[in-house]
């Protein structure tokens, strides 16, 4: 770990950037935002942890805990809600036996997440997969992506 977060700093201090491009290298490089990770970065740039997590969690597109190797995104936008969404959340969860409270799968295979708009409700409900856009879902089509991922 101290050797990735090494090259992230020498990257931050070359192109000076922020601790949003900080932010950033940190989750594409563990795919979220480990606290040691953050605490690293926290003594050597001299600025308080609390600054890093707030801007975490500021913005949507930072993880503060390890996410599943296949991301669905349920749409609970308006269009979406009316159309269903929630069964399919509901049937998602059941079938990944995702803790109740959490949003990852034991095994880390799969994470479910909500947003409240993808900007395609012509397609309602919509279910991102693997940043694949599946619209006009229902609970059996959904049932056949995730076999097709298990």
């Amino acid at each position: 770990m101290e050797a990735k977060l090494q090259r992230i700093l020498e990257n931050y201090q070359q192109t000076e950037g922020n601790i949003i491009s900080i932010l950033q290298d940190i989750e594409e490089t563990f795919g979220y935002l480990p606290e040691e990770a953050i605490n690293w970065f926290s003594k050597r740039l001299d600025i308080p942890p609390a600054k890093f997590f707030g801007v975490a969690t500021f913005y949507a597109q930072f993880h503060l805990k390890p996410r599943g190797k296949n991301i669905i995104t349920a749409c609970c936008g308006t269009a979406c809600h009316v159309k269903g969404s929630e069964r399919l959340i509901n049937s998602l969860i059941k079938e990944l036996k995702i803790p109740a409270g959490e949003d990852t799968s034991e095994d880390r295979e799969f994470t479910v997440e909500r947003v409240n708009c993808v900007g395609a409700c012509s397609i309602a409900p919509v279910v991102i997969i693997n940043k694949e856009v599946h619209g006009k879902m229902t609970p059996d089509k959904l049932m056949k992506e995730i076999k097709k991922l298990k």
